[in-house]
């Protein structure tokens, strides 16, 4: 088996199509870098710009009615520092969450902060990273895959149009060693440039100041490299397969870059566009703004000739629950409005998981820090960041004996100053345990691709007539 390896990789790395492959890697994984260096600075320093604003606003509060009615503002994703790694279609969706104005004011009687969240995205057909840029995705997804179906393409067809099979078989050499020698030899030699596109790729960001990559960061890294190594394996299986099945190599490379297209440019394109076309489409703004508009209405029916009776204990009861039960409406309305467009996006996703490039597509935007599933754990930091607040409001005011325990109205909430270092203030956390949760699906699909695959060149070559 290994002699047959060592064959495989001897051709391979004296052939053409080998000194291709490594020019066109280095050369993408050096633009890769070089792209990176560029836009992963701005990022970072429009974010911590951003967030200094926000901090700065929420600091200079010491009234505790300013604290809960203002709420800590706009809450920010903070950018991956993998973002080379898969871009993961992060200019489509949303980079900050939650409100920064006063939706409604009324005399002193105002509406208090509540989460909201902006469009998912704003084409929910197009659930895709933007395939013009050059990231580890593209270059993976769609270029590499490639290169391991020219690898492949002849492994065995070429064999027996030389005629060389025959002899390779009658020396009683087991048919699964001879298919096991050539996978091992392809692979070999893909992983061989790669790996030293990838270490130059990492050197050139390395050696930035501007970007640091964490101990995780390189144990991300690590997980992504050795799916980079069973997406290459799925298309060297499948290479083997259709190069058992046909007797011509060029019948072979034709019917295995037609499978390509299908696989990895047709089905990620069109089936989200065809799934989300019969979903049930979510609210639109305007349709979203009319709804808000017409709760309130009912809500403000209901208190209106309460609430400026008169300044009694029982009129400011009533303004703390007429505030209170808006905010609660909105909140609600906004978190349904939200749950309808991820309930869009995931059906769009799950369909297109028939695809191996859209799992592996999904498994590097997850280990990377980017994508649709980054953004609902950033959504998720931000709601538990939100009810912390709350609390923090609802507590505050519990520990002061003067206190009319009215949230919601300014004289019946807590006077006493509130020191800018006691609020809590928001992190965006990545959470490497969630993402192996999340990836769990797609990668034993991933697997089982490899498997299906491999056992089919394995049957398809023990049939294989020489």
């Amino acid at each position: 088996m290994w002699h047959i390896a060592k064959r495989e990789l001897y051709d391979n790395l004296n052939s053409l199509r080998f000194a291709l492959t490594m020019v066109l890697l280095l050369g993408l994984m050096l633009t890769n870098a070089l792209v990176h260096l560029q836009e992963h600075p701005a990022q970072i320093k429009k974010y911590r710009a951003s967030v200094a604003v926000a901090l700065n606003a929420l600091r200079s509060r010491t009234d505790l009615y300013d604290i809960a009615q203002r709420g800590p503002g706009l809450l920010y994703k903070k950018p991956s520092a993998l973002g080379f790694c898969a871009e993961g279609g992060d200019t489509l969706l949303p980079d900050a969450v939650g409100r920064n104005d006063t939706v409604w004011e009324d005399g002193e009687l105002k509406s208090f902060w509540t989460m909201k969240y902006p469009s998912t995205t704003p084409d929910l057909k197009n659930i895709r990273s933007d395939i013009t840029k050059v990231d580890w995705a593209f270059i993976i997804g769609s270029v590499l895959s490639l290169i391991a179906l020219l690898f492949t393409f002849d492994s065995i067809s070429g064999e027996r149009e030389r005629g060389t099979l025959r002899l390779i078989l009658a020396n009683s050499i087991p048919r699964h060693t001879v298919l096991t020698g050539k996978f091992l030899g392809a692979l070999i030699s893909i992983t061989i440039p790669f790996t030293l596109a990838v270490l130059m790729n990492l050197l050139v960001i390395s050696m930035s100041s501007a970007i640091r990559l964490d101990a995780e960061a390189w144990g991300r890294l690590s997980i992504i490299f050795f799916l980079v190594l069973v997406y290459m394996c799925l298309f060297l299986a499948l290479g083997l397969l259709v190069s058992a099945r046909v007797r011509q190599s060029a019948v072979s490379l034709v019917i295995l870059l037609l499978t390509w297209i299908v696989f990895v440019v047709f089905m990620p394109s069109v089936l989200p566009s065809i799934v989300s076309g019969f979903s049930p489409a979510p609210m639109t703004a305007d349709e979203f703004q009319e709804r808000i508009v017409q709760l309130d209405r009912e809500l403000l029916s209901k208190y209106d000739n309460r609430l400026w009776a008169d300044e009694t204990l029982k009129t400011k009861q009533v303004r703390s629950e007429y505030v209170t039960r808006d905010a609660e409406i909105q909140e609600r309305l906004n978190e349904k409005h939200l749950t309808q467009q991820i309930d869009q996006v995931q059906r769009a996703r799950t369909v297109s998981r028939v695809s191996p490039v859209t799992i592996f597509q999904h498994l590097l935007e997850l280990f990377a820090g980017t994508g649709f599933e980054r953004h609902l754990q950033f959504l998720e930091n931000a709601q538990r960041y939100a009810r912390e607040y709350r609390e923090f409001v609802i507590d505050t005011d519990n520990t002061d004996p003067e206190s009319l325990h009215l949230i919601g109205v300014r004289e019946g909430m807590s006077q006493k100053p509130v020191s800018p270092e006691a609020v809590p203030i928001f992190e965006d956390t990545f959470s490497l345990s969630r993402d192996f949760n999340a990836a769990a699906v797609d990668l034993l699909l991933l697997m089982l691709f490899v498997i299906v695959l491999l056992s089919g060149a394995y049957l398809a070559f023990v049939h294989v007539e020489v």
